[in-house]
């Protein structure tokens, strides 16, 4: 089997017709998200279980990968297994947790044909910091298939070999501001999304398409908002405007710190630097923001605005 024989049956079409050239009849399908495209619908069957599964999301080159990495190690400092899945092709999410880009799920799929039956769980599972588990779903090849299929069949294969049945924390960290029906298919296992921003128009614009994109999906999965992390930004003003005005919250505020900077050109976590107070302030955001979520938080109610609307509303008089 190649990359061009991967399933399809994992998409429902939005508009409820059949492809281009299938005589056959179209099958409506009453759990869509969204109306007017291909939706990505994984197997019910597969569920992560007892885990507490977050997603993260925000604008490219945000830092969802360095927040992601950071929280699962402060996680994992409250005792908490942890399993952090990243969702891109260019696999990096983990890398400061293992200090190498880790094969992907698809790279060793491929490397059998496609026969899962034929991995053992270190073939994809990497021990990073702490003891943070560490896997990279990884992506199609550029301009084909479906990142949905990818997190689909990562998902179960951590649950054939059992690595979910005693994790504590799921932590989702996905591919950039692309919020289609492939990139979106984590929300259909989180129970909280998290949206990475800066104080900046570019990415509270995208924050408000990824807020959209969640209430999609919570139309039919338990997925909700969780709130906010400003990252790489001196001022909220802007975000905390638009949060103000939406209904959303900001639950953590990351500062531009060099040390983030250089934390990542080490190819280590703000838990691996050696001691400085640039250190400790951020460690300490980060074990704060993950007691918070252990803790639980109130799903919020969210009033994302059209872009037209956005865009007026950004910016200084």
């Amino acid at each position: 089997m190649s990359l061009d024989d991967l399933p399809t049956t994992i998409f429902g079409g939005g508009g409820g017709g059949s492809p281009v050239g299938d005589a056959r009849p179209a099958k409506q399908n009453p759990r869509l998200d969204g109306e007017g495209s291909l939706q990505v619908q994984l197997d019910p069957d597969v569920k992560i279980g007892k885990a507490q599964v977050f997603a993260v999301y925000g604008k490219g080159g945000i830092g969802k990968s360095t927040t992601s990495s950071n929280l699962s190690v402060a996680f994992s400092k409250l005792g908490k297994r942890v399993v952090q899945i990243g969702c891109d092709p260019k696999h990096d999410s983990t890398f400061t947790l293992t200090k190498c880009l880790v094969p992907t799920v698809i790279d060793v799929l491929e490397s059998v044909d496609f026969h899962p039956e034929e991995l053992r769980l270190d073939d994809f599972v990497y021990e990073g910091t702490n003891g943070v588990m560490c896997v990279e779903a990884g992506g199609p090849p550029a301009g084909t298939g479906c990142g949905g299929y990818v997190v689909g069949q990562t998902v179960k294969l951590l649950k054939q070999h059992h690595l979910l049945d005693d994790t504590d924390i799921v932590i989702f960290d996905v591919l950039g501001d692309v919020v289609c029906g492939g990139f979106a298919a984590p929300l259909q296992h989180a129970e909280r999304a998290l949206v990475v921003t800066a104080n900046d128009f570019d990415s509270i614009f995208a924050m408000n398409r990824i807020a959209t994109a969640i209430l999609a999906k919570a139309k039919n999965y338990k997925v909700r908002i969780g709130g906010v992390i400003a990252n790489r930004s001196a001022e909220t003003d802007q975000i905390d405007r638009f949060n103000e005005a939406v209904g959303l919250k900001t639950m953590a505020h990351l500062p531009n710190l060099d040390v983030i900077r250089r934390s990542r050109l080490k190819k280590a976590t703000l838990f691996d630097m050696d001691p400085c107070p640039e250190v400790a302030l951020a460690q300490q955001r980060y074990l704060d923001l993950a007691a918070a979520l252990l803790a639980g938080t109130e799903p919020l109610q969210v009033t994302p605005m059209r872009d037209r609307d956005l865009f007026d509303f950004l910016g200084f008089d």
